[in-house]
């Protein structure tokens, strides 16, 4: 089995690509051990101590490395960790957990029920044009909320903590979304 490697605007990140389905559908994202406990993939990788975050996502898994650890000691540990897994064909989450139970996010913020139509062009826009790009660099970002023109979002796995991410979400992001829905003023992380 090959996994192949690619490195993120986010240097802390690493993208790993398996060749196989990761989840079937959504994302999942570990930003600490505690939250690994779901899934055993996720808590070896933590194990090693030198794991920050992971994220999975459709066909990919990210990893961010611990301040301090560089990848060249980090990647082989993490593609043994990734190799032992998908060759064992070991599930991705641990049995009777909550994995598989997708949640809608809930916004961040008490949004107008007069702005539906703006949210929800909003929403489409996300889904079809900004998460597949920002899949491509090892993250994702989630709707979090909107109101009074300014949009809320969360950002995940590669694009969480990233330093090219504030500009990745005014200029790319803000713009997009400003050019076809006017009604957003600014666009922010939370």
């Amino acid at each position: 089995m090959l996994i192949r490697t690619e490195q993120t605007p986010n240097p802390a990140t690493r993208k790993f690509l398996p060749d196989q389905l990761v989840m079937d559908s959504g994302t999942r994202d570990f930003p600490d051990a505690d939250s690994a406990e779901a899934s055993p993939l996720a808590s070896a990788l933590f194990a090693s101590g030198l794991v920050e975050g992971v994220f999975f996502g459709r066909d990919f898994i990210s990893v961010t490395a611990a301040p301090g650890i560089s990848w060249g000691d980090l990647e082989p540990l993490v593609l043994e960790t990734l190799l032992d897994h998908f060759v064992s064909g070991a599930p991705l989450f641990a049995q009777g957990s909550a994995a598989g139970i997708r949640i809608e996010d809930t916004p961040a913020i008490e949004e107008d029920p007069a702005d539906a139509d703006i949210i929800e062009q909003i929403k489409e826009l996300i889904e079809t044009r900004v998460r597949p790009a920002v899949a491509q660099d090892g993250g994702d970002i989630v709707y979090r909320g909107y109101k009074d023109g300014h949009l809320y979002l969360g950002m995940q796995g590669a694009c969480s903590g990233c330093p090219s991410s504030t500009i990745t979400l005014k200029r790319g992001i803000e713009n997009l979304i400003r050019h076809y829905v006017p009604e957003v003023e600014s666009v922010e992380a939370v």
